[in-house]
This record gives C-alpha cells, structure tokens and sequence, in this order.
C-alpha cells in the first residue's frame, strides 16, 4: 500500500515538473516564459572587447565594432565560439588610401592622414580620410627668403628643393649642390687652386676660366684644365730627308699645335682642313714606291699618330668618317664637362676595335674637356712594314709574314703605355688559311730603328677568316702569320756544294767546247753557249752571295743577277726549240741573226727584271736568302711557265713535221736524222730545266723534305746534264776531244802535212753538220 503512494506522489511531481519548465533562453513569469536578454547581463559580458551584443528571442550574437575584424572572418558569431575583434590597419591594406604625396597612419578604430614634408592639404587641414576631397600639394621653398644664401639659386623639387652654385662659384665639398644653408658657394678659383692645370684661373660672367702656360693648352675648352702640348713633334727638319711630299702639312701641323698653345685659337674649321690634308698627304705617300728602311716605316707612324692625336680635339663631336684610295678613318669625338663612360667600337671594312670611353679619357683628374678616339686602316703598308721582324722570336723553321691590313689606333688619353682596361682589335686576314699560326703585333718605333712586337697583345680567338687581337697599350697593329721554311739541314747544303762544283767545271768544259772548237760551231751551239754561261755565271752568284743578307742592297742586287740570269737561261733555251722551229717547218739551213739572238736571250729577261724591280724593288732579297720574295716569285715563274709551254708547242710541230718528211719518197735521210737527234736533246734540256723548277714550287710547305732533296739535286746537277747530253752523247764532240787528248798523250808529233790533212778532212766531214748546227748522237 505504502508503495502505490510513493508511485502516485513520483507521477504527480513529474507532471508538474513538465508543465512549469521554459525553453533554454527563457525564464518562467506568471505570464508564462519570457525571453531572457543576455546582452543585459552585467557579470560577464557575453561578447569580446571591441564588439557590440544584439540580443535575439531565446539567444543573442556579437558584430565587431567599426574598424575591427572577427579573428574568425565572421560577421556575426557567440560568445561560445571564443572569436575576438582585431583593429583592421587600413593603411596596409589600401596603400593609396591616403591619395598622393600623403601618407597614411595607422588609429584605433580607423586611420588617418597627413601630408607628407614638403606638401600642404588644399583644405589646411592636418589630418583627413579619404572621401573629405582633400588633396596634397606642394610647397614651393624657393619663395622663402635667403634659402640658399649668397652666390647660388634655388631649384624647387616637388616636395623639396636644393641649391646649385652660380657660374664661377663652388662648394669646399666638391658637391655640386646642397640643401639650407649648412654651406655656402665661395669663388672656385679659390677653392680648387689645381682646377687649371698649368694655367691660372679667372671667374667670369659664365664661369671660370684658364689661361693656360706656355706649351699647355685647353684645345679652346675655356673651363677645362690646361694640359701639355709637345709641337716639337712635328719637326720639319727631321722629315725633310725623309717625306719631302709631307713637308707642307708639317709645317701646318705644328703652326696649329702653337695656335693651340698661344693666344690664338684653332677653330674647327681649321681642324676638318688638317684632316683633309693629312689624309690626301698620306696616299700619295702610299702610292708610291714602298719605304725602304724602318726608320721611315717608324717616321711615318709616328707623324701620323702625333697628327690624329693633335687633330682630333679640333674635330667636331660626335665625329667623322673618312675614306680614300690608300685610307680609312672613323673618328669619334665627344665634347663636355662630363667625363664619358661605356664602350665604343671603330670599324673599317679591314679592322676594328673596341675601347672603354673612360681608357680614351684618361686620368679623371686631368680630363681636359673632350675625348677622342681614332682607327686609321691603311691599303698597302703591309708592304712597306713587312719583313722587319727584329722583335719578334719565331719558332724554328718559321718565318713571318703579315697577313692583316696595318691600323693605326690613337686616343686623346696621352698616357696609353699600359691601360687597365685592354682594347679588342679584329683584323681580316689577307690570305685565309688554316695552316699558318698568327701572332698579334704592334710597331715599336723604340726598338732597332722600329719593328714589330708581340709585347703586350694576345691571341684572343683566330680562325681562317679572321684573328681577335687583346693588347694593353695603343700603337699600329697587325697580324702576323708563321710560314714554313724549308730546313736548312747539312745534307743538303752538302749536295749543293758538291753538284754545283760539279756543274761548274762541266759548264766551263761547255763554254772551252763550245767557243774554242770551230768544227762544230753553228748558230746552234751559239746557243748552247750562252745557255751555259748563263748558268755558269748563275752559280758563281748563287755560292758567293745567297746567303750574304747583312747588306740589304747587296743582297737585292744579288737576287736580281740571279733572277736574271736563270731567265737568260730559259731564254736561250726558247731560242733553241725556235731555231729547230725555222729549221723543220720553214726553210732548211735559216738561222737566226746574231743580234736577234742576244736580243732574245739577254733582252728580255733584262726587261723583266727591269720592270719587276721598279714595281717592286722589295721583293728582291728575304731576311734568309738573297732571292725573291715568296710572294714575288711568279716574277720568274711566270716567265719560266710560258716559255716552256712555248718550246712544247713549237717541238709538237716540229716532231710533227718531222715525221710528214720521214714519210716522204726522196728524204734527206742524213738531215733529218740529225734534226731528230736535235729534237731529243732539246726535249731532254727542257725536261732537266722545267722539271727542276717545278720540284721548286713545292716547298714552301714544311713536309715537303723529299721535294727539298728533287729541287737540290736536279738543280744543282744542271751543269753535269748539259755537259752529258751537248758534249759526251755527241759523237763530233766526241771524235773532238779523242783528237785533243790524242795530242796531249801522244809522244811524237805529227808532221805539218800530216796535220794538215787531218784537220782538213775533219773541217770537211763537219761542213755538213755546220748546216744544221750539230753532230750525230
């Protein structure tokens, strides 16, 4: 019973419980429940800092106030939710907030802005944000009174402004300008005592100016420093002897120099006028004949470098380009208080180059005001320059050869003797090749009288068309390449010797056959002798004087004997195959007419050297030998190439004709026989001739050994050949020298009837051979 009570009371409670209870956020009132407002609470604030509370029915949620931001990004959020409000900096987030030349500052809960030095707002205000239509402008200091002091202007910048010194004034500093008044401009003359170099200075109405000492000028650059000016380089005393053509321009060249450095001024004028002369001075001394010597090599450079390094300051900026027959020019010129910076680079169809502007300057202390910079390449001094290659140390069995067009490069900078920033030179080559080292050069006009040097410049990159040279120094340059030259090893030097020695007494026996045996002279033998003495007296002048290069005259007329001589002898030898010519296909029994044969064998070749030497009197003569220059050698070969293929055009027709008589009913038999056997020596002569001469064309390499060998032995045993094939293979000659040496070794003496009869006989039997100018074989 006690149980169902306690049941009974649990159940009641309960309802009663479920019928008095509010929803969460609620409160029970006798008017039932009513909503309880959590932003009212004063205990703990339902919301962070910096947020406001908006209460809801049965909740509420929290907004971060103006300026801040929910650590959440959300708009709306609980307190449950632990979010907090951060200030939100304005001026990070929109960086031109504030418009221009104003800046931003940072406030809790917002910002603010303030113009920045030097500006002012339109409105007055100090502070603004953006939307107020307030704008920064700038404040012009210059209209404050005294802001820079005496002797200076003002520049307004916009939101500063700064001071320049007025013409003829200076700060201690060195600066060019300032800011208030912490220093003043004070007369640059006295500041700056060395501002003039060598010369005094004065303030004027647009400035300083120098008036520079004796032998100094300024190039009429009235504010720039007065630097020294040598006019004793253009000495006409000392060009006199050498460069008659140039003695004008000198005398004009050093009258400016003076102008220069006297009261006068040179004008620009007068400058372009120089150039012109100078340029014209020079091809006519390029066209003609090449210089003889170094000296007149180093004269020439040097008046040409003194005369650009004079000239180009008087050029106007930015420059010129000029071109002739025998020269090319491209001058730069810049012209300013400022010194120039950056590279720079000359060209010409041959050459080029490239220069630091501030290594054309010079020493920045002593900028004069202008800088120039000059390459001058010219058409034909290579041959005039070449072969004076004292300087140089070639490897063993190499020669030099120039193979570039010669430049001359000259700055305003006087002092390029080592430069810190080396110049590029690309040069051309003359002769493209593989084969053949090159070597970068310059002329030294100090060493032995001048010549070329690989002192200071370097190889940068070289292929067959062109060398990339590197030199720190300026000067005129080139490019050299190595040739091959032939070994001048004992064996052949032996073989030389000793078949030449040979050659000659076989030659002499020639010449005592050919002249003192009457039996067997003929107009063909005539030949044969001064064929002989030709090459006799070739090789007498080849063994005393080849090799006696001391003497540069002697040694070139060495060479033109030997040129002529080996000519005469290929002359005669053309005279030989015309001869046999006339003799088969014209008229049997013709002969040439003394005159007409010296003409012929002595004429021309005196003709051809005479003219070779007036175009080219250098190439007679190498540093080694005295011969031609390998370049001129075709001033023998040429000749040598056509008379050969004239005596092979003429024994083709000959043996052709020959042959139609042969083939005849009624021949001569005796005759032509005696012609054939003409033919056959005069084709084995040509043989021995050319083909030594042609093994002579293949040495200019360095593996041509076994050519060297052919040419010294076929040449040197000339002399033995004709000896062979004119007197031993001849049976006349023969039955000649049986009889002499039958006189010499026979003990008794033929009685004067017996001789008579002999030499009678012997005159008789040889009438038939004197016809056709030889004996039988």
């Amino acid at each position: 019973m006690a149980g169902r009570w306690s049941l009974l009371i649990l159940t009641l409670y309960l309802s009663f419980t479920v019928v008095t209870s509010c929803p969460l956020g609620f409160n029970r009132s006798k008017k039932g429940c009513i909503d309880i407002n959590e932003c009212d609470e004063d205990d703990v604030p339902p919301c962070p800092e910096n947020s406001a509370c908006f209460n809801t029915n049965g909740s509420f949620y929290c907004q971060c106030h103006d300026g801040f931001r929910s650590s959440t990004n959300a708009v709306n959020f609980t307190g449950e939710t632990s979010a907090t409000c951060k200030d939100i900096n304005e001026c990070l987030e929109d960086k031109g907030l504030c418009g221009p030349n104003a800046k931003c500052e940072n406030t809790i809960p917002h910002y603010s802005c303030f113009c920045e030095d030097g500006f002012i707002s339109s409105t007055g205000v100090k502070k603004f944000h953006r939307g107020d239509n307030v704008t920064c402008k700038d404040i012009n200091e210059c209209q404050e009174e005294a802001v820079c002091g005496q002797n200076a202007t003002c520049i307004n910048t916009p939101g500063s402004s700064y001071c320049v010194c007025n013409a003829g004034f200076g700060l201690k500093s060195g600066k060019s300008n300032y800011s208030g008044t912490q220093e003043q401009c004070e007369d640059i003359c006295m500041i700056d005592k060395t501002i003039c170099g060598n010369g005094t200075c004065h303030r004027g109405a647009s400035g300083h100016y120098c008036a520079c000492n004796t032998g100094f000028t300024d190039y009429g650059n009235k504010g720039s420093k007065c630097t020294a000016l040598n006019c004793d380089v253009f000495n006409t005393d000392a060009l006199k002897e050498e460069f008659q053509v140039a003695q004008d321009l000198v005398v004009q060249l050093k009258k400016s120099c003076l102008n220069l450095t006297g009261s006068e001024n040179t004008s620009e004028q007068d400058g372009d006028h120089i150039l012109t002369r100078l340029l014209k001075v020079i091809d006519k001394l390029l066209s003609g004949k090449a210089f003889k010597d170094n000296r007149k090599v180093s004269t020439f450079l040097d008046l040409v470098e003194n005369a650009l390094r004079l000239i180009g300051p008087l050029i106007k900026s930015p420059g010129t380009t000029r071109s002739s027959s025998n020269t090319e020019l491209n001058l730069l010129v810049h012209k300013g208080a400022g010194l120039p910076q950056g590279a720079v680079t000359l060209s010409s169809k041959k050459a080029q180059v490239g220069i630091q502007l501030e290594t054309a300057a010079g020493d920045p202390s002593n900028y004069p005001g202008f800088t120039a910079a000059s390459l001058l390449t010219y058409a034909n001094l290579e041959d005039s320059a070449d072969g004076f290659f004292s300087g140089m140390k070639p490897e063993v069995n190499h020669v030099f050869k120039i193979n570039s067009k010669v430049a001359t490069v000259t700055v305003s900078n006087r002092d390029t003797s080592y430069l810190k920033e080396p110049v590029q030179l690309t040069f051309q080559h003359l002769h493209q090749t593989d084969e053949f080292n090159h070597t970068c050069v310059f002329w030294d006009s100090f060493e032995k009288g001048g010549t070329w040097s690989a002192r200071g410049c370097s190889v940068v990159e070289s292929s067959t068309n062109y060398t990339v040279c590197s030199c720190n120094h300026l000067s005129s340059f080139a490019v050299l390449m190595a040739l091959y030259e032939i070994k001048d090893q004992f064996e052949l030097q032996l073989i030389t010797w000793v078949c030449l020695s040979l050659s000659l007494i076989c030659l002499f026996i020639c010449i005592l056959t050919f002249s003192l045996i009457r039996s067997i002279q003929s107009p063909r033998t005539s030949i044969h002798l001064h064929l002989c003495i030709s090459l006799f007296i070739a090789i007498i002048i080849f063994l005393a004087g080849i090799s006696r290069t001391e003497n540069q005259i002697g040694c070139a007329v060495v060479a033109g004997l030997l040129h002529f001589f080996f000519l005469a002898a290929f002359c005669w030898m053309c005279l030989e195959g015309i001869q046999l010519f006339r003799m088969v296909v014209l008229v049997f029994n013709t002969n040439f007419k003394t005159l007409y044969m010296m003409a012929g064998g002595y004429g021309v070749p005196a003709v051809i050297v005479g003219i070779s030497a007036l175009v080219n009197a250098k190439g007679y003569g190498t540093e080694r030998h005295c011969w031609l220059d390998l370049e001129f050698i075709w001033s023998f070969f040429a000749p040598v190439c056509v008379i050969i293929v004239i005596n092979i055009f003429f024994f083709l027709i000959t043996v052709w004709k020959l042959a139609q008589k042969f083939s005849s009913l009624n021949p001569d038999l005796d005759n032509l026989q005696k012609i054939k056997a003409f033919i056959i020596t005069a084709v084995a002569q040509l043989c021995v001739l050319g083909i030594m001469w042609i093994f002579g064309c293949f040495q200019f390499e360095e593996s041509s050994t076994a050519m060297s060998y052919l040419f010294t032995i076929f040449g040197s045993l000339q002399g033995v050949m004709l000896f062979v094939m004119h007197c031993l293979f001849s049976k006349q000659v023969r039955e000649e020298y049986g009889i002499i040496l039958s006189r010499l070794y026979a003990p008794k003496k033929k009685s004067y009837s017996e001789f008579s009869w002999s030499h009678s006989s012997k005159a008789h039997a040889s009438k038939s051979t004197q016809d056709t100018g030889d004996s039988h074989i």
